[in-house]
């Protein structure tokens, strides 16, 4: 189980944009790590009312079940390793073994035998260490939305959004800052609710 602060700067990208990037930094498309997101929450979208998201992610033959929980900068991330098995069994309800997870959404309020999923989005992600920080390079797939995005994680807000703005103007990127994820791919799912 980690627990830990997540601090981050999102932008939008062209394709474009995205491609010259990757260029950029001597990358092709295929050096990217597939990642599938499976999104969870109630009927009545619980989490979502209070501003979390939980997901199970599958990246390579790795599982991970994560909640994420407002914090004052950014978001706490309780991420606990699961089994393909565990996985499996968390996304048909048998049960929950994600253990410091379902201990924060107890602390949340959230009865985990009420949770469903919602949908799925798959992230081709290239991320590498930046000026300080963690770049990333994300294409993503969702609800028959394809999307580009960098991404720039760091452990102090305030320098990192002087360095991600820098990084910005450095590559002649327009501003144009990203939803989270899940809120993109709620955003563009919400015809099917």
């Amino acid at each position: 189980m980690t627990k830990e602060l997540e601090i981050e700067f999102k932008n939008m990208l062209t394709q474009e944009k995205y491609e010259e990037l990757l260029s950029f930094f001597k990358f092709q498309p295929s050096n990217a790590v597939t990642q599938e997101n499976q999104y969870f929450d109630t009927r009545d979208f619980q989490l979502k009312e209070k501003r979390c998201a939980l997901r199970i992610r599958k990246k390579s033959d790795r599982y991970e079940c994560t909640l994420k929980i407002p914090a004052q900068e950014g978001n706490f991330e309780i991420t606990d390793l699961l089994t393909a098995q565990e996985a499996q069994n968390i996304q048909h309800a048998v049960s929950f073994d994600a253990i410091e997870v379902l201990q924060a959404l107890t602390e949340q309020g959230i009865d985990w035998k009420a949770l469903r999923p919602i949908g799925t989005l798959v992230t081709h992600r290239i991320e590498f260490e930046y000026n300080g920080g963690l770049l990333v390079l994300d294409h993503s797939l969702y609800n028959g939305q394809e999307d580009f995005e960098v991404e720039y994680e760091v452990t102090d807000a305030a320098a990192g959004q002087q360095k991600f703005n820098r990084f910005l103007t450095e590559h002649d990127i327009p501003v144009h800052p990203a939803d989270k994820k899940i809120a993109r791919f709620m955003k563009a799912a919400k015809s099917q609710f």
